[in-house]
């Protein structure tokens, strides 16, 4: 069966007409749009909540709608009049619920009561709260050693969230601390920590608007991060430049449509959003910059001859940097041959790309997933940070490096100690304020605690919100590791898979969501999150919980400390009563965090600080320092499996517009004009040809790799696409099958979902019926 009806090509602005009215179906089928609209206009304001979806900067002025078609999703998504009730698992056994689609999953609704699965039946029953409890203590006391247990974090909780929960679990004995940081952005934070001595990004909210030249490398802010295409296209109108670095065409990056102006709307004109847009192939970006540098070396030897003013910032050089001779000899040493090859594009283009960037004085370079989920990411990340470093683009107004981040509070997590490898700093500090032991051993990330489950090292899998079995690589092998557990914990708003992919013993333990009213024993309380700018702000639900049922995420992981440690080593249910005492605990033990309590009280909270913004470096040396690594020999073995087959594609995983990371909002991608629909595959329509296929085909894709495991997703739809020779694209959670484990970044053991070598074939009749009935 065909969908091409599926198929309809979109030419019109990011925004504008098209997000109201995804924000308007969103609204109305949540179930409760008087009640939503309230929410919605209270989401990123002054006493409102932080919005659950991206971790993009609130704007700093007070505006009435501060939220974009995703957030708007992400609201209503959860604050859903869809129940999943007692009588739902009593209706549907595990084995049935198995066998729907991700997206029917979430759609049923909010989760109302603790369930506990009885294997001998196939059911979730109903479950105390108290019991539940009891039953984590049991597993995870019986343990021969804490290290034998796995704590996964999602990057929507809360910092206090997030702090409780390191304590205990570090109380207990591990820094087992898998989270999904492991997935996205780990070679951000070794990147530019072992340059410019931070992980985080320099730039705060209001250097968008001095900047000259914004750089967006790797990113599609349309769809991740829409409320970043007001600050770019308004850097646009006031002349900067835009540069985009991004194989596939997107539409935010092209044209958009603010919703909230007017005449804008009316007239149904949109502006621009980028000055140049730069089609790079796949994992080409570190050599597409160290382009830019060669040509800025070029100039400067020009400049330096002819007398006239340089290229490089030399003062800030001499007394900021170190490593820039040895840096310098390897861009030398890089022939325009390798990075024409590697980069994919001309050097033309690399040349008009170095010109954008020296005629800017200040200049941040953005960059997302499309970078660091490669194998040579670290390399590409600090390639990014040399080339700001010429020209002293980093610690000052208007410029500075920018990793943006992808939910809501992944950074805070981060900064609380969600940290399987935490500094030995931090690990002072809780051992001094506590007063107990910390270990001091190394824990798993996430691909390890895959690997521990499967060999059966793990027998304990406790997760903190997320969907861990559909976002994680190589599926069928972490679901299988999973199963092997005695017991897996998933503390939740909604239904996901991951409920299904069950231990020995299971639990599911329903938390309140971002948007609902947390009432304690001394009131009701705010937690708080941390943004892509180092901002923390408190976040207030405003809404009625839908069960009286449920808990809070810090609620329940302290009620899961008491039962396994008793009152070691803090009242649990002091803290719980009111959470400004977990604030003043982060306070004691971070830096930053003085007077939290009180700096909260600043209408848009306060910013955390960052050293290297302020051109202080804590690196070994004290400076900045330049990383001089050479550009990988080739991007793919061209012998990727023992039998010696080379690919058809190289494939990259990418969300649709209906999408935020394994939540499906629904069926749409919008601005790729694909309707009703998720099993497609964006190839170039030559390369269609090429292969002997025609738009429309089915497809199943077979994943290469050395070990010679077939790797096989089936039934997808051919799709033309405006996208480079030789590379493919298609959503995830869908094809995270197609990742093998042991594909993963050089140092950040972080999937490379954006590379990914496969051959094609067409599909047989019995694989489309089972495509077709999946939703």
């Amino acid at each position: 069966m065909s969908n091409s009806d599926n198929i309809k090509e979109y030419s019109g602005p990011a925004a504008g007409w098209g997000a109201l009215k995804g924000v308007t179906k969103a609204w109305v089928s949540s179930k409760k749009p008087i009640k939503n609209l309230r929410a919605m206009l209270k989401t990123n304001q002054n006493h409102g909540f932080d919005c659950p979806g991206c971790a993009w900067g609130d704007v700093p002025e007070n505006h009435m709608v501060k939220f974009c078609e995703n957030g708007a999703k992400a609201v209503n998504w959860e604050s859903t009049g869809r129940l999943v009730t007692p009588e739902f698992f009593a209706k549907h056994s595990v084995a049935d619920l198995l066998k729907q689609s991700d997206y029917w999953l979430e759609y049923q609704g909010r989760i109302t009561h603790p369930m506990r699965y009885n294997a001998q039946t196939d059911h979730y029953v109903v479950v105390s709260w108290d019991d539940a409890f009891e039953l984590v203590a049991k597993h995870l006391n019986d343990l021969e050693s804490p290290n034998q247990a796995e704590f996964y974090t999602s990057g929507r909780a809360s910092n206090e969230a997030a702090y409780i929960y390191q304590l205990f679990v570090r109380a207990f004995g591990t820094n087992n601390f898998p989270d999904c940081s492991n997935m996205c952005h780990e070679a951000s934070g070794q990147g530019m920590s072992s340059t410019i001595g931070v992980g985080k990004g320099t730039v705060v909210f209001d250097d968008f608007a001095k900047a000259d030249a914004i750089f967006v490398i790797g990113q599609n802010p349309g769809t991740n991060h829409p409320r970043m295409l007001e600050p770019l296209r308004e850097a646009v109108e006031r002349g900067a430049q835009v540069v985009c670095f991004n194989p596939l065409k997107e539409r935010g990056l092209e044209r958009f449509q603010h919703p909230q102006r007017p005449f804008e709307m009316l007239s149904n004109g949109a502006e621009p959003t980028n000055t140049a847009y730069f089609r790079p192939a796949l994992g080409g970006d570190m050599a597409a910059m160290r382009g830019i540098a060669k040509f800025l070396l070029q100039w400067e030897r020009e400049a330096q001859a002819a007398g006239k003013a340089p290229i490089f910032d030399h003062d800030f050089l001499q007394q900021h940097t170190t490593g820039l001779d040895a840096y310098l000899t390897e861009v030398d040493a890089t022939s325009w041959a390798h990075i024409v090859e590697q980069s994919g594009l001309s050097i033309n283009d690399i040349q008009l790309a170095a010109d954008m960037y020296v005629r800017a004085e200040r200049v941040i370079m953005c960059w997302a997933m499309g970078v660091t989920q490669h194998k040579h990411s670290v390399p590409t990340v600090q390639e990014i940070v040399n080339l700001q470093l010429l020209r002293g683009n980093v610690g000052k107004p208007g410029a500075g490096l920018s990793p943006v981040r992808g939910h809501s509070n992944v950074q805070g997590d981060r900064t609380m100690g969600i940290d399987e490898q935490p500094p030995e700093w931090f690990l002072d500090a809780i051992e001094q304020r506590f007063q107990f032991k910390v270990p001091r051993q190394h824990g798993h990330n996430a691909v390890q605690a895959i690997q521990a489950m499967e060999e059966k090292r793990a027998k304990v899998f406790i997760g903190l919100g997320g969907n861990f079995a559909q976002a994680t690589p190589d599926s069928h092998r972490t679901h299988a590791a999973m199963k092997n557990c005695d017991l897996t914990v998933q503390i939740s708003t909604k239904l996901n898979r991951s409920h299904l992919i069950t231990g020995k013993d299971a639990l599911i333990l329903p938390c309140l969501g971002r948007t609902e009213i947390d009432r304690q024993a001394e009131g009701q309380q705010g937690i708080t999150v941390e943004d892509t700018f180092s901002m923390v702000h408190i976040s207030f639900g405003q809404l009625k919980p839908c069960s009286k049922e449920l808990r809070s995420e810090p609620a329940i992981l302290a009620g899961m400390a008491k039962a396994t440690l008793g009152n070691h080593p803090v009242d649990w249910e002091d803290l719980i009563a009111d959470y400004s005492r977990i604030r003043d605990l982060i306070a004691d033990t971070i830096p930053g965090f003085a007077d939290f309590n009180k700096n909260l009280q600043k209408p848009g909270g306060f910013y955390l600080g960052n050293a290297a913004a302020t051109r202080q470096w804590r690196t070994p040396t004290g400076k900045a320092q330049f990383a001089a690594a050479p550009l990988p020999k080739q991007l793919i073995n061209q012998t990727v499996t023992d039998k010696g087959e080379k690919p058809d594609l190289i494939l990259q995983t990418l969300r649709s517009h209906d999408q935020y990371n394994t939540t499906l909002y629904g069926l749409d991608d919008r601005y790729r004009g694909v309707f009703g629909m998720r099993e497609v595959l964006f190839v170039n329509a030559e390369e269609i040809r090429r292969l002997g296929f025609q738009s429309g085909d089915k497809v199943d894709m077979i994943s290469l790799w050395e070990d010679g495991v077939e790797r096989k997703v089936k039934g997808f739809e051919l799709v033309a696409y405006d996208m480079p020779t030789g590379q493919a694209a298609a959503y995830y959670p869908e094809t995270n099958p197609l990742v093998p484990l042991e594909s993963y970044g050089d140092g950040t053991f972080t999937p490379t979902s954006k590379f990914i070598a496969i051959k094609l074939q067409k599909s047989e009749p019995d694989n489309l019926i089972a495509s077709y009935k999946s939703h």
